[in-house]
């Protein structure tokens, strides 16, 4: 990205940027210059639906020498996500995991967003859960059934 790619900025392009960059909510006035953003490359949306969240955009911490800034913003992609979760269900599977304490371990996301990790996990049959709502906890499940071909 180069400075005349860039092109010009309005003053309510700043404001957005100012916005997206200390992590605050768009101010409603303003949110159909964040879409002209993303479109132009300088803003992009982690997450889905509702709970998307306007970060700069990879090109752009990369224009101003700022790639781990990027990473860390980003954050985790959705497989190492579900590798961190199982990884602390194995950590302690003796007396289980809470949902409250899986919701540590991902801070950055919101409680549906675990959960539907966890679900995830549990179909492929890697973890199983016991007990209904909070006294509910998380073990290591047994693991993807597999079928070996007949000799």
């Amino acid at each position: 990205m180069t400075q005349e790619g860039l092109g010009p900025f309005t003053t309510q392009d700043f404001l957005v940027l100012d916005s997206v960059q200390r992590e605050e909510p768009v101010p409603q006035d303003l949110k159909d210059r964040l879409g002209l953003l993303k479109d132009r490359g300088i803003v992009e949306l982690t997450g889905r639906g509702r709970g998307a969240k306007p970060i700069l955009s990879r090109r752009f911490y990369a224009f101003l020498g700022k790639k781990g800034v990027y990473t860390h913003k980003r954050g985790l992609d959705r497989e190492t996500n579900k590798a961190l979760l199982l990884q602390h269900i194995e950590h302690f599977r003796q007396e289980g995991s809470r949902l409250q304490d899986l919701l540590q371990v991902l801070p950055q996301l919101t409680r549906d967003q675990v959960q539907k990790l966890l679900r995830e996990l549990k179909s492929a049959g890697l973890v199983s859960v016991t007990g209904k709502t909070k006294s509910s906890r998380w073990f290591p499940g047994t693991g993807p059934v597999t079928i070996a071909p007949k000799s």
